[in-house]
C-alpha cells in the first residue's frame, strides 16, 4: 500500500533551522491497521523519543501538537519528511523497511528558498545518507547552510541512552530566549 505523508510540512514565521526526518510511522497512516489518532504530529508515536528528549532539554511539557508547534514557532525550527510518499515491505517503522520512495524534494526546496536557514538538523544518520544524495542539487545551492546530524530518537538506537541523546540535542539545538 502507498503511503502518503499524513502532516505536510511546518514552517513558522522567520524559520532558521530545518529538522528533517525519514517519514511517518504506519501510526499516521488512516487506511493502516495500526493507525492511531492519538499520533498527530512528527515523531509522536509511544515509542520514540524525540518529544521527552525535547521535554527534557527545554523544561517544557510537549503533550499536544499545539504545544509543539509553540516550542518550534518559539525557536524558529520548521519540519519536515524527506519522503513524500512510499511503501513498507513490512509491517513497522523502520527506515529500512521504506521502499519505492517518492522524496519531497519541491517542498523542502520550497522552505529554504523562502527563508534564512542556517542550519539542518537531521533525525538519523539515514536521513544525512538520503539527503546527501538526494537532494544534491539543494545543497549546492545553498553551500553556507549548517548540515547537522542528531541522534536517533529512536529506542532502537541504543548505543546512547536517553540521557546521553539529551545532552546531545541540548548541545546542538538553538537555545530558548
Amino acid at each position: 500500500m502507498i503511503e502518503t505523508h499524513a502532516f505536510g510540512n511546518f514552517v513558522p514565521q522567520d524559520a532558521k533551522y530545518l529538522i528533517l526526518g525519514s517519514f511517518t510511522a504506519k501510526q499516521a497512516a488512516k487506511e493502516n491497521t495500526a493507525y492511531d489518532g492519538s499520533y498527530d504530529w512528527f515523531y509522536a508515536t509511544k515509542r520514540n523519543q524525540f518529544w521527552p528528549i525535547l521535554e527534557a532539554v527545554y523544561e517544557l511539557e510537549l503533550n499536544n501538537k499545539l504545544s509543539k508547534q509553540k516550542l518550534f514557532s518559539d525557536l524558529g525550527i520548521a519540519m519536515a519528511d524527506i519522503i513524500l510518499q512510499c511503501e513498507r515491505k513490512e509491517d513497522n517503522n523502520l527506515d529500512n523497511n521504506l521502499v519505492n520512495f517518492v522524496y519531497n524534494i519541491d517542498e523542502i526546496a520550497k522552505i529554504l528558498d523562502k527563508n534564512q536557514i542556517e542550519k539542518i538538523f537531521f533525525s538519523s544518520r539515514f536521513v544525512e545518507k538520503k539527503f546527501k544524495q538526494i537532494f544534491k542539487g539543494i545543497i549546492d545551492r545553498y553551500p553556507n547552510i549548517q548540515l547537522i546530524t542528531l541522534p536517533s530518537p529512536s529506542p532502537r538506537f541504543a548505543r546512547m541512552s536517553k540521557e546521553q541523546k539529551i545532552m546531545k540535542y541540548k548541545e546542538l539545538l538553538p537555545k530558548l530566549n
